[in-house]
């Protein structure tokens, strides 16, 4: 078993601030006094597809189907496609209280869905951080979602890999492999874990397939993404988050703050002149060698960004005595505990 190495990164423990930014205050004002009811008003909604190649598809047999009832035809694939594209919601509010708008990148085999609302029917944070004045962009990566995806392996070299239930159990912190049971069947979570276990089968639904080998694919349409929103805040989460952690560098005059939740795939080295960056850390790493070794990693990273002077906090919810989030928080029973604390953190660290 793999020791976590973050005794040089400490945890910070995030309280309300009342000597924040003039920008910022009201939201803390919005957290105190949240309600579910609190309506939002959109000045606009539009979605984007950025980023992508053309491709060309050759040598697919021709087939004869019936697409139509009692109309077949012949179906030919081969030809062009466009591929590798992102799909965004952009989210303007009438009023926005904050200047700059939140980027949601969501985790790996996950899409955009996971910030919109919680398996059990609880507003998820995109609707809470429109509530706390954000505009707000919500994202489907290459390949997932309503970006879709490219036939194999005419125009993607590989195959996808698909995630099983009884994977995502483990993967994902909710339970031992040895608690899970098949849908229908009691099944034994952690002690005190925050995910709402009885809805796992529903949160299953939102998994899909995904690639090991468009790294720089989803690089390339998130640094579309980056120049269309322009000045951001990017809240990623899992792949998402060391999507964020990379792109930070690269766009150090962009991105105005990161908020990296459980962050894989988290850089070597700091560059000079990053932004400020909030790492979050769920409950029951002992239990896992492989988010030990994920851990280790990021934890790493954050060391190296305070060694050479950066803003770099780290919110170890189990150290401030928030117990049993699992890697989902955006989902947990106290999601809404956990987006107060990021919100207070962004009042606290953005001019």
């Amino acid at each position: 078993m793999l020791r976590c190495c973050a005794e040089s990164a400490q945890p910070l423990l995030i309280l309300h601030n009342t000597e924040t930014s003039g920008n910022y205050h009201s939201s803390i004002d919005f957290w105190k006094t949240l309600m579910p009811d609190i309506p939002v008003l959109l000045k606009s909604l539009r979605s984007h597809f950025l980023g992508g190649v053309e491709a060309v598809a050759g040598g697919v047999p021709m087939q004869q189907k019936q697409v139509v009832d009692n109309a077949p035809r012949l179906i030919d694939m081969n030809g062009g496609y466009s591929a590798g594209q992102l799909y965004v919601q952009e989210y303007r509010l009438a009023q926005p209280r904050h200047p700059y708008p939140v980027l949601l990148w969501h985790g790996g085999g996950m899409t955009g869905a996971q910030w919109e609302s919680t398996p059990d029917g609880r507003p998820g944070w995109l609707w809470r951080l429109l509530q706390a004045g954000f505009d707000v962009f919500v994202s489907d990566a290459p390949e997932r979602g309503r970006a879709s995806w490219a036939m194999y392996p005419q125009v993607y070299e590989s195959a996808p890999i698909f995630r099983s239930k009884e994977e995502a159990w483990g993967l994902f912190r909710i339970g031992p492999p040895s608690g899970y049971a098949p849908a229908g069947q009691r099944r034994h979570p952690y002690p005190s874990q925050q995910f709402p276990v009885e809805f796992f089968d529903t949160f299953a639904k939102q998994f899909v397939p995904r690639w090991l080998t468009h790294g720089e694919m989803a690089l390339n349409a998130y640094r579309q993404l980056l120049d269309l929103a322009g000045p951001c805040i990017v809240m990623g989460h899992s792949q998402g988050g060391g999507y964020a952690t990379v792109l930070a560098q690269e766009y150090a005059s962009t991105v105005k703050a990161v908020v990296a939740l459980e962050p894989t795939g988290t850089p070597a080295a700091p560059c000079a002149a990053l932004p400020p960056q909030l790492l979050v850390w769920g409950d029951h790493f002992g239990q896992d060698d492989t988010w030990l070794r994920y851990r280790a990693q990021t934890d790493a990273y954050w060391t190296a960004l305070r060694a050479a002077g950066q803003r770099a906090d780290m919110l170890d919810l189990p150290a401030t005595g928030i117990a049993g989030n699992s890697h989902f928080c955006m989902l947990d029973r106290n999601s809404d505990q956990i987006a107060e604390l990021i919100v207070d953190w962004l009042a606290r660290s953005l001019d």
